[in-house]
């Protein structure tokens, strides 16, 4: 697999602005990541048994290459939040930082004084990013929250249940949907609030909530909710062919009209069946099973070869590896190969490109620990003990 390295030459949008996070697992590191790649210095504060994605699968010689992709770029400082002097030494750094990302349960933060009141008074200008699942206040904002839970508390996994053709069964899911989003959203936030301090002077807290996230994923199925269809709005659905499956994006009357010369059927663009938007609205199913007795009848590459060249949005269906050896990743620079104590691997980088400025990842993965003494040493000068990492 090809992939494409930070070029030296080109700057950091980001660079000198300093970011501390707290938070562990996905949904902040991934949001400090995104800051990482930026050229923000994010100081990764740890506990000593280290973020518990450390030991996540795939493992290669103990290193995590999962914890790696979201973690890469940034400096690891192990700090006991329940030990009192380590809590200080915390705040220290809080007192220099542009940034502080945390996303453990509300109130959690006040208990070790490191709250944004807490921080605010000594820091005017911190961004401070607070996320979980509910948010910091409401009567639900001290539930515990976990991507799956999410995903199931929104409503996403029985819209997407509602769009099968089988039982009405929730999805198995493996697939973190919610703690990915609501780290892009907290991204968005901090940017935000970035550009609001450059005008006022000023920092304030962003409250992200991994509801309000996931709700934001839903526009139709939100407003259906209020005013319900008397029937199930039209679904994209796999097309068997002779030797697997395609996906066909058919969304204009002209994508319509192409597909139906392909198939020989061009008097279909004057059935009343099929013939207009609301047509085949209401003969849906029927058409999509019309379709899919003509991709039976080809292979796969066949297949998306000929409405490719129809003009339509196809693809066969693809495994991740499969879809990570495409040459356009490459070619865009999608994918950074970076480095932990285990060698190297490959990450996605963010999925913008900037004219004049570099976005990809780069750098190794820090080992736990391995900036403590880096960075607290000049922070607190001789009361930082040397044994200390």
């Amino acid at each position: 697999m090809e992939t494409k390295s930070t070029p030296s030459a080109m700057r950091k949008p980001l660079a000198g602005l300093r970011v501390l996070d707290f938070s562990m697992f996905m949904a902040g590191p991934y949001c400090t990541r995104y800051l990482a790649d930026l050229g923000a210095d994010v100081l990764k504060v740890e506990p000593e048994a280290g973020d518990n994605l450390r030991n996540g699968a795939p493992l290669r010689e103990g290193c995590s290459s999962y914890f790696g992709q979201i973690n890469v770029g940034k400096r690891s400082v192990v700090l006991d939040l329940k030990d009192e002097t380590q809590r200080r030494r915390a705040a220290a750094l809080a007192r220099s930082a542009d940034v502080v990302v945390e996303n453990g349960r509300p109130g959690t933060m006040r208990k070790f004084g490191l709250d944004y009141e807490s921080l605010r008074d000594s820091n005017p200008g911190i961004i401070y990013c607070s996320i979980s699942g509910f948010g910091q206040s409401g009567p639900g904002a001290d539930r515990p929250a976990f991507a799956q839970t999410m995903h199931a508390l929104c409503g996403l996994d029985l819209a997407y249940a509602a769009y099968q053709d089988g039982p009405l069964r929730p999805p198995n899911t493996g697939i973190f949907t919610a703690d990915i989003l609501a780290g892009v959203y907290a991204f968005s936030g901090i940017l935000t609030a970035l550009y609001d301090r450059e005008r006022t002077g000023l920092g304030q807290l962003v409250d992200l909530a991994m509801l309000d996230a996931m709700l934001n994923l839903l526009p139709y199925e939100f407003q259906e909710a209020q005013f319900p269809s008397p029937k199930r709005r039209p679904v994209y659905k796999p097309m068997r062919t002779a030797d697997g499956f395609v996906m066909v994006g058919l969304i204009s009357p002209k994508n319509f009209d192409a597909l139906f010369d392909l198939m020989g059927k061009p008097e279909w663009k004057a059935d009343e069946r099929y013939g207009n938007p609301q047509a085949r609205a209401e003969n849906w199913d029927e058409l999509m099973a019309l379709v899919e007795q003509w991709t039976c009848q080809q292979e796969t590459e066949l297949c998306v070869r000929q409405v490719k060249e129809a003009g339509l949005a196809v693809t066969r269906y693809q495994t991740v590896k499969e879809a990570m050896r495409d040459p356009q990743l490459a070619a865009r620079g999608s994918v950074s190969t970076v480095w932990d104590d285990a060698g190297t691997f490959a990450v996605a980088n963010l999925p913008f490109k900037m004219s004049n400025a570099a976005t990809e990842a780069q750098g190794r993965v820090a080992a736990l620990g391995e900036h403590t003494w880096q960075v607290m040493s000049p922070q607190l000068g001789n009361d930082w003990p040397h044994k200390e990492r």
